[in-house]
């Protein structure tokens, strides 16, 4: 099954150094049966990237909180890994396209990294900023959300990240 595991710069970071990507709560997603029936209409691709929307938006969480802890080292940016993985369990108590995964993700099952570019970076420290104000329903926080979402991630070979990890 693909998943996408919401991320942040220093999980990359660690990724790259130890060979696993170690999801928050082994929590990811997917294109779950339950996100297939959400939608009227859409062919897999469509539904694959709601699956990864969500978990671009969870990155955004998971930014909160570091910039919350007083990160100030990480880069604003959406991490997202795709992986192919066999043992997973779904979540429809949490979300539509929520998953779970015992253990890591071992660089090896890695499909892609998407990624915000540098110029983002303003647009995403905003959201992640707005993002617990935008859960409980402020229009305006949202609404920077909305404004990061519209951006498109960066798609980068897993060959390709341990490169794009040392140019930062």
């Amino acid at each position: 099954m693909r998943i996408y595991v919401p991320a942040t710069w220093p999980m990359l970071r660690t990724m790259i150094k130890n060979g696993v990507l170690e999801p928050i709560g082994g929590t990811v997603f997917a294109l779950t049966p339950r996100l297939r029936e959400a939608y009227t209409a859409g062919d897999e691709e469509e539904l694959e990237y709601a699956a990864l929307t969500e978990a671009a938006r969870a990155s955004l969480r998971l930014l909160s909180v570091e910039f919350g802890l007083g990160e100030t080292t990480t880069p604003a940016r959406r991490v997202v890994v795709a992986a192919d993985l066999e043992d997973v369990t779904l979540r429809p108590d949490l979300d539509d396209a929520a998953a779970r995964v015992a253990g890591g993700v071992p660089l090896e099952k890695v499909a892609a990294v998407h990624v915000d570019t540098e110029e983002a970076d303003y647009v995403v420290r905003q959201a992640a900023d707005a993002i617990d104000a935008a859960d409980m329903g402020d229009m305006d926080a949202e609404f920077l959300i909305g404004e990061a979402e519209d951006l498109e991630l960066a798609w980068y070979d897993p060959s390709e990240v341990a490169f794009l990890v040392e140019l930062r």
